[in-house]
């Protein structure tokens, strides 16, 4: 055992994970749940009482959500250089919570057909999907990267989340999205992490 080990599943955020710990260089464990009641197994459900998938045990501390998971691997092996210095992290948690609040819910409420109306916007925390989406796209418009003059986590969770939405056409694809994209997924640790993940999937039934 490596001390470090993922739970997760090829069908799920933990491929995020499971980047960002290529990313780190540091020998890991992983664990394959599956669907069909692995993830609500007490033993399991003893690391992670919501029974999902990516979860991360590093000796005995536990880190469940994804974005947590990033900054966990990001502070806790800092040679990887994936954040910046403590003073300059501003944007760097600004994108990381930008993605896993605003983003994230804005694209899950629209792809669900949810209309809560123009009159309730102001009690959304991203207010619509188009503000969301606009300011985002406003800001990889001038930049290679989010946080700093270089790649960080805060990278690879929001490239993640572009990537999978405009895959999936829940983001459009702009042009800002598919560059920022591209750039990205063309790093060695990604091109790493997707085939191992692409090897741990289900065979065809």
């Amino acid at each position: 055992m490596t001390g470090l080990t993922l739970y997760t599943n090829p069908m799920s955020r933990g491929r995020i994970a499971r980047w960002m710990l290529e990313e780190v260089g540091t020998p890991y464990d992983r664990v394959v749940l599956g669907y069909d009641g692995a993830m609500k197994d007490p033993a399991f459900l003893a690391l992670n009482p919501m029974g999902k998938v990516p979860t991360l045990r590093h000796g005995e501390t536990v880190v469940t959500e994804t974005a947590a998971i990033c900054a966990y691997l990001a502070d806790s092996f800092p040679d990887a250089g994936l954040a910046p210095p403590p003073a300059d992290r501003g944007a760097y948690y600004r994108w990381l919570f930008f993605a896993a609040g605003p983003l994230e819910a804005a694209i899950t409420n629209a792809s669900l057909g949810a209309d809560f109306g123009t009159d309730k916007t102001a009690s959304l925390g991203y207010g619509t999907l188009a503000t969301t989406l606009g300011t985002l796209e406003a800001a990889l418009a001038d930049r290679d990267y989010l946080a700093a003059d270089h790649f960080t986590a805060a990278d690879l969770y929001v490239g993640s989340h572009l990537g999978w939405g405009m895959m999936f056409r829940t983001i459009p694809a702009r042009p800002a999205f598919e560059r920022y994209r591209d750039r990205l997924y063309a790093r060695p640790a990604h091109l790493r992490a997707a085939a191992l993940d692409d090897a741990d999937m289900p065979p065809p039934a």
